[in-house]
């Protein structure tokens, strides 16, 4: 066989490779896409439904949410074709659910990052009875009061039960905590007095915290937030290193073509830098992030092993 032919030959595997990767993209999409997300209304909602307006205009289809328990939604996208029309977007349980127990998914396994969406950073609240006025002050009561203080939590992985729990272990304190159904229901009883400090996302304590019937000690992003203006970081406040914050990112089920990857990582993210996307994340308590598929999946990572730590320390278990 001639020299050219033969390599030709060998070639070709690599050749139809490229092309099939190459195919999906030209043609997607042609038919409506979906987007699985968690329970109507709640953060992961709102962040799908601004995702799926942006997309329905760059890819020139109908981009549908889907709504569905947490876990069921996450297992469902799991199972869903590699082929680019089943989406997921979900935030930390995503990652952290396999931490506390056995789940039907593996975030590593189970799916391919597209990017992230936006982020929302927590704020440490307390009572106004609390003498506290700073994290430096409030660490030094707990370490004074040893398991008298406590704070208000919804289900057990929520990401205010979860940045408590980060708080307690990083400083070293005994605070106890108090469970209720939902995070409305917790943060009312913080309102009421019936509990001291809580940790809820900024756009949900906000109005409390202008109206005098909370105090706000810091933010718990790693950098100030304009969610947050004025107030300092926990990190500079009295305990470095400190950060804890709520993601929204969009997902495939793993095995999409790396193309498709690609072209929704720039749909998305064309969107996200527009201004009218940034006010309408801002008006939900969340800032828009660029990022690439990369950096998404190396953030989980990270995140599994921070967060694992202190799930296991606290011997955190199941979803209430």
């Amino acid at each position: 066989m001639a020299p050219f032919r033969l390599s030709a030959l060998l070639l070709w595997p690599t050749l139809m490779m490229v092309i099939s990767g190459l195919a999906p993209a030209q043609t997607y999409p042609v038919k409506p896409v979906r987007i699985i997300t968690s329970g109507a209304g709640g953060g992961n909602d709102v962040a799908a439904r601004l995702v799926a307006q942006g997309l329905t205009d760059s890819l020139g289809q109908q981009v549908i949410v889907e709504n569905r328990p947490a876990v069921i939604g996450i297992g469902t996208a799991a199972k869903a074709m590699p082929d680019g029309y089943t989406l997921l977007v979900a935030g930390n349980s995503l990652w952290l659910l396999p931490l506390m127990g056995d789940t039907s998914f593996d975030p590593i396994r189970d799916f391919s990052p597209i990017a992230e969406v936006a982020r929302s950073p927590g704020i440490v609240v307390v009572h106004p009875s609390l003498p506290a006025k700073s994290v430096k002050e409030l660490i030094a009561l707990a370490r004074a009061k040893p398991g008298q203080l406590n704070y208000a939590s919804g289900g057990t992985g929520s990401s205010n039960h979860l940045a408590a729990e980060l708080f307690k272990h990083m400083a070293g304190i005994n605070i106890v905590r108090i469970f209720y159904r939902s995070g409305g229901l917790a943060l009312s009883s913080l309102v009421g007095g019936e509990v001291q400090l809580m940790l809820p996302t900024a756009n949900s304590v906000t109005p409390h915290v202008k109206s005098g019937r909370l105090k706000a000690l810091a933010v718990t992003s790693a950098d100030t937030s304009v969610l947050a203006p004025g107030l300092p970081t926990v990190s500079a406040s009295g305990l470095p290193g400190y950060e804890s914050i709520q993601i929204y990112g969009a997902f495939v089920p793993a095995g999409t073509p790396s193309a498709l990857i690609v072209r929704l990582n720039q749909d998305i993210s064309r969107f996200l830098v527009l201004p009218a996307a940034k006010e309408k994340f801002f008006n939900i308590g969340s800032e828009t992030v660029n990022t690439s598929p990369e950096q998404l999946a190396t953030m989980i990572k990270s995140e599994i092993i921070r967060m694992g730590k202190v799930i296991k320390a606290a011997d955190i278990k199941g979803s209430e």
